[in-house]
């Protein structure tokens, strides 16, 4: 059976075919015909599908995600928090329930050096950086069509604070004091919702 890198953002038509249950000259067709979008590698009759691809014509066409979820796994998890200390005990928790591949940066400069690099699937910023930094990555990532989720944590966050967010693109905003629990829902919520 094949296994799917929890970070790969672009899928094979063999891996599209087992997320579908399908054949992959079945999903080749869909691609041929323009059902599914994806490309031709060039020099290549190999064909390959983005993430964000898959997840929309998966909706469209009313396939299960859980399919989707299970073989393609959740990604890897960026924490974005200006406390090191928090932020890292937050990491140890998630990295235990979760077994995922889990970051924590300080800042929004360096959550977008790595989502440049790495492509994390969610992000859990703290508003502790700032309510417009925190924004301004959610936005950045919306414009550079990134699909990954983004939560926002935070203590004594304004109606004016959380309009912000949701705006800029933030999908879900948990109020401190909160459990790690409560924000991993947060985090299944979005990534089971329409980007």
């Amino acid at each position: 059976m094949t296994e799917i890198s929890n970070t790969n953002s672009v899928l094979t038509t063999g891996e599209v075919a087992m997320i579908c249950k399908v054949a992959a000259r079945t999903v080749s067709k869909w691609i041929d015909c323009g059902r599914l979008d994806g490309y031709r590698i060039p020099g290549s009759r190999d064909r390959r599908v983005t993430r964000a691809s898959l997840e929309n014509f998966m909706r469209k066409h009313g396939l299960p995600l859980t399919g989707f979820a299970e073989a393609v796994g959740q990604g890897m998890l960026l924490i974005v928090d200006a406390n090191a200390t928090t932020g890292q005990t937050l990491r140890d928790v998630i990295v235990q329930e979760t077994k995922r591949e889990v970051f924590v940066v300080r800042g929004a400069f360096e959550a977008g050096v790595l989502c440049e690099r790495s492509r994390p699937s969610a992000i859990i910023v703290d508003c502790n950086i700032g309510v417009s930094e925190a924004a301004g990555l959610a936005s950045w990532l919306r414009c550079e069509k990134r699909d990954a989720r983004v939560v926002a944590t935070g203590e004594a966050l304004t109606a004016a604070d959380e309009t912000t967010l949701i705006r800029a693109g933030v999908g879900a905003i948990v109020r401190k004091p909160c459990t790690v629990r409560a924000i991993l829902s947060a985090l299944e919520n979005r990534m089971s919702q329409a980007g």
